[in-house]
C-alpha cells in the first residue's frame, strides 16, 4: 500500500500493458463514436437554432425557445451528475448501465448542446453579402445550408468540433470513474483505488497524447480550409 515518493510514478514494472492499451483502444473508439454523434446532432441544433433566430412566425419563435431551453440546460448539468441522472436513459438505448457503451448517450447528450452553439456561431459568422448573392441567383433554403452555410463557416465548425472532442475525451475520463471502462477507469480502479500511481501517470500521459493528436488534426484541417 506503499505510494509515498515520486519514484512511485515510474515504475512502469507494476504496469500491466496488455490492459493499458485494451483501455487505450476503449478511449479512442468511445471518441471517436461520440465525436460523430455530436458532430451530427449539433450540426441539426446547430442550424435549428440559426434558421429560428429573429423569426417573427410565433410558433416558429416558440420552436426557437424549446430548442435554446434544451441547448442551455444540458449545457448547463456538470458531466459526472449528467451521467447519473441519465442511467436508465442509458439503460434503455444501449441495454446496459456499464461499460463503454453506456457512456455515449451521456457524452453525446453533454456535448451536442455545447457543439450546437458554435454552430449557430459559425452560421452568423458567414458574410451576409454571400448569402443575398446565393438567393439572387435563385438559391433555395437547402440550396443555401449545403453550398452556401455549411462550406463558409467550414472552418469554424472544425475548429469548433476539434474543440468538443478535446472535452470529450475528458468526459471519458470521468465517465471511466463510475465503470464506463477506458483509461479514465483504469486509472481509477487499478491506480488510485489500487495505490498504483504508474498506472495512473502512464494513463494521463496517454490521454495528453491523444489530445495532442486530435489538437493537431484538428488545426491541420482548419488551416487547409480557410481561404484567407
Amino acid at each position: 500500500m506503499n505510494n509515498q515518493g515520486l519514484s512511485t510514478y515510474f515504475n512502469f514494472s507494476s504496469v500491466d500493458w496488455n490492459n493499458m492499451w485494451s483501455a487505450t483502444w476503449e478511449t479512442l473508439w468511445i471518441t471517436v463514436i461520440s465525436v460523430i454523434l455530436v458532430t451530427v446532432f449539433g450540426l441539426l441544433l446547430g442550424l435549428l437554432l440559426y434558421e429560428t433566430t429573429g423569426s417573427h412566425n410565433i410558433v416558429v419563435r416558440g420552436l426557437n425557445a424549446l430548442v435554446a431551453l434544451f441547448v442551455n440546460v444540458f449545457r448547463s448539468i456538470p458531466f459526472i451528475i449528467l451521467i447519473v441522472l441519465l442511467l436508465p436513459v442509458t439503460q434503455t438505448l444501449v441495454g446496459t448501465q456499464i461499460g463503454p457503451k453506456a457512456a455515449l448517450p451521456s457524452l453525446v447528450f453533454s456535448a451536442a448542446p455545447f457543439y450546437a452553439r458554435l454552430v449557430e456561431l459559425a452560421f452568423h459568422e458567414v458574410d451576409g453579402g454571400v448569402i443575398e448573392a446565393a438567393e439572387s441567383m435563385g438559391a433555395d433554403k437547402w440550396q443555401l445550408i449545403y453550398k452556401v452555410l455549411i462550406p463558409e463557416s467550414m472552418p469554424a465548425l472544425t475548429s469548433g468540433i476539434t474543440v468538443t472532442a478535446i472535452s470529450l475525451i475528458g468526459y471519458t475520463a470521468m465517465a471511466g470513474a463510475i465503470g464506463a471502462g477506458g483509461l479514465g477507469q483504469l486509472a481509477y480502479t487499478d491506480g488510485f483505488q489500487a495505490y498504483n500511481n504508474a498506472i495512473t501517470f502512464t494513463a494521463t500521459i496517454i490521454i495528453v497524447i491523444i489530445v495532442f493528436i486530435f489538437q493537431f488534426l484538428g488545426d491541420l484541417m482548419v488551416r487547409r480550409l480557410d481561404k484567407r
